[in-house]
Order: C-alpha cells, then sequence, then structure tokens
C-alpha cells in the first residue's frame, strides 16, 4: 500500500470522530505506556488496543471463568465471556447516543475483567488473603487487569495498551454504585502513580475515577450488565422467582433483564447528553441501589455455601504452597514452569518474587483448570 492510499485509508478510520462530542477522547489523544512509531499502521491506537486485547491469550480464558455460580449443571449461566460482551454493547450504546468514542469504550469494556481469579469473586476474596498475608498487597481483579496488560501477556512485556484503555480498566470497578460519574483528568505519570497505590491501599483500589468519559461509561455499563442478567440466571436455576424482586424495584426499572437495561441505559442517555458527566435520575438510580442490595442479598451471598467456599479456600491454599514448593525447588515439570513461566521473558522471572509469580498462575487459570490442578495434586499426594 502506497503513502499515498495509507493516508485515505487513515482518514476513513478517522472520519466517525469527526462528529464526536467536545466531551469525547479523540486518538489524537491517545497515551501509549511506551511511544510507538509505525508509519504503514492504519488502525487508530483505541480500535487497535481493542485487537490487541481480543487476540491475546488471557481474553481466549475468559470462556471459561464463572460470572456468579460455579460448575451448575446448566448450559445457560453465563460465563465472565457473556458478562464482557453484555457490557461492551451497553458501553457502545450509551457511547454512541452520547457521541462519545466508540473504540475506547469497546476496549475497556472488553478488556475490564481479564485479571478475574477461577471461581468468580469467591475466588478474588480468597487470593486477596493470600496476597495480603504473603505480599502485603491487595489483590483486586481490577488491579490484575492492568497488571496483566502491562507485566503478564506476550511473555511478560506486555500489549502497551493506550493510558486512556488501562485506566479505564482499573476504574471500573461496578461493585460501587454513585448517582454521577465525572471524569478526572490524568497523565501518564499520575496514572501509573494511582495503580502502584492501589496494591497497598483498599480504599483506593476501590474507589479510583476514570479520567475519561469513555471509562465513566463502562464503569455503570458493568452493573448494568450484570443485575438484570444476574436475576435471569437466578430465575433459570431456581435460586429466586421472579415475584422475589421488590414491587417498588420492578416498578421502576421494569422485572426482566430486557427492561432493566433498556430503562438504565435510556435514563442516563437522557440525564447525561451534552454533559461532560455520566448520571442517573434520582428515581432511577435509588432503585438501582436497592436492586443491588436485593441480588447481593439473594444471590450473590447464597451462589456458594459455607461448605463449598471452604473446599475452594483449601484448594488455593494448597495450590500456593504447592506451586511456591516447585519454585523453591526447581521442579520444571510443574505445571506453573510448563504452562507459565517457560512463556515468561528474562526480565519477568528476575524481577518478579516467587510468591507473586504464583499468584499471577492462580489468578489467570479457568475453573476448569483450578479444579483440574489441585486433583491432580491431591491424587499425587496420596499415591
Amino acid at each position: 500500500m502506497d503513502q499515498e492510499m495509507l493516508e485515505v485509508v487513515k482518514r476513513n478510520f478517522l472520519k466517525k470522530e469527526e462528529g464526536l462530542s467536545s466531551y469525547a477522547t479523540l486518538s489524537n489523544e491517545a497515551i501509549r505506556m511506551t511511544e510507538e512509531q509505525d508509519d504503514k499502521e492504519i488502525r487508530p491506537p483505541f480500535f487497535h488496543d481493542i485487537d490487541r486485547i481480543i487476540h491475546a491469550w488471557s481474553y481466549t480464558r475468559y470462556m471459561n471463568k464463572t460470572q456468579v455460580f460455579s460448575f451448575r449443571q446448566n448450559d445457560h449461566l453465563s460465563k465472565r465471556i457473556i458478562h464482557v460482551q453484555l457490557v461492551s454493547k451497553i458501553a457502545r450504546t450509551i457511547a454512541r447516543a452520547l457521541a462519545l468514542n466508540e473504540d475506547l469504550t469497546e476496549a475497556i469494556a472488553l478488556g475490564h475483567d481479564i485479571g478475574h481469579t477461577p471461581i468468580g469473586h469467591v475466588g478474588e476474596s480468597i487470593l486477596n488473603d493470600i496476597s495480603k498475608r504473603e505480599l502485603g498487597e491487595i489483590f483486586q481483579h481490577n488491579i490484575q487487569s492492568v497488571r496483566t496488560y502491562i507485566e503478564l501477556e506476550n511473555h511478560g512485556n506486555g500489549l502497551n495498551l493506550t493510558v486512556q484503555v488501562l485506566d479505564g480498566i482499573l476504574c471500573h470497578n461496578g461493585e460501587i454504585e454513585e448517582p454521577c460519574y465525572v471524569p478526572v483528568p490524568k497523565t501518564k505519570e499520575e496514572f501509573w502513580q494511582e495503580y502502584q497505590k492501589c496494591y497497598k491501599n483498599t480504599e483506593i483500589a476501590r474507589k479510583v475515577r476514570p479520567m475519561t468519559m469513555e471509562g465513566c461509561v463502562v464503569r455503570i455499563s458493568d452493573m448494568i450488565a450484570y443485575l438484570g442478567r444476574d436475576i435471569e440466571d437466578a430465575i433459570n436455576i431456581r435460586v429466586i422467582r421472579r415475584q422475589d424482586v421488590p414491587e417498588e424495584i420492578r416498578q421502576v426499572l421494569g422485572s426482566t433483564n430486557r427492561e432493566i437495561v433498556n430503562t438504565l441505559i435510556r435514563d442516563i442517555i437522557c440525564n447525561s447528553i451534552g454533559k461532560p458527566y455520566i448520571q442517573m435520575s434520582d428515581r432511577v438510580y435509588k432503585a438501582l441501589k436497592e436492586l443491588k442490595k436485593f441480588n447481593y442479598e439473594h444471590i450473590y451471598h447464597k451462589a456458594n455455601t459455607e461448605e463449598t467456599i471452604a473446599y475452594y479456600r483449601n484448594c488455593f491454599e494448597t495450590l500456593f504452597q504447592v506451586y511456591y514448593q516447585d519454585l523453591e525447588q526447581q521442579n520444571t515439570k510443574s505445571e506453573i514452569f510448563r504452562n507459565f513461566l517457560n512463556q515468561k521473558n528474562e526480565y519477568y522471572h528476575k524481577n518478579t518474587s516467587d510468591k507473586r509469580k504464583v499468584i499471577d498462575f492462580l489468578a489467570g487459570m479457568t475453573d476448569d483448570y483450578f479444579l483440574q490442578c489441585y486433583k491432580k495434586r491431591m491424587v499425587e499426594s496420596v499415591s
């Protein structure tokens, strides 16, 4: 492709940005962690980030990571990959309506949960306990997602995503609802400092704010994507009945996932268009908070029994000790060498503690692989 044709194609990619809101993030504002020069590249930076994310090994593992319910015999229950796709679609709908950058929105949405452990939030909580005890550092999936893209993917070289995408991923926390989401401008250095602080301070890790409007859109879209869908899953396996959702919530948001998603999206668009923030009406925001409270009490807290949680905790603790011992003894036949460390570069090996290596390995596992490794080690221990 000659230079003249290349420039035409580049302009075609960027035509959609001509009508964007003054609050949108444009491609020429993109900042990479490490500057790149590729005169033959036709894709805008945020569009390029989407490709880097979906072609990464970590993206493939989404398909077998728990959303809420682990190891239930039902093919229609949501996995993490479904949640991520729903977040992307909801976020892009809002972004298009508000004339924001859809490429940036999609990249953040597709990458936001990549740091999730096996066994969902239960696994995250257990691995956080291990991390705090062994490393004195917090483990949260939003932090691990950024770590994955900066320090683990591509053999330890990272994917060199844009700061705006990494920041949106770090700040996506869909477990915290707010009536208004206002972006907080940051430099690359300020993002990096915030990321480092997240390892040491739980409040910072939970309450960091996105630097872009697109990041704010993904943050609220994360919650929209899981609240109604998790209700449908819970009804599907008879954890709750539809009429269990309080009438006052159903009157505002609707009774089905379709109605809930539609109500929330429309309310956000109507209250955010032409404004430098993302906002809901007071009535809808109150109903959203009540629905989230209902889900936690009647779905999430009942997704696993105490016995099951104890079993999963034993699995994590056992594998952590087993793999740490394998590293100390240089047991190169171990899964942590064959399926993880052998694919990492020299920098990762030299600059990562053995305990961190084990946590990185465990965090990246799919549900089935996690239990497969545990059962294998149990068989070996009695043979």
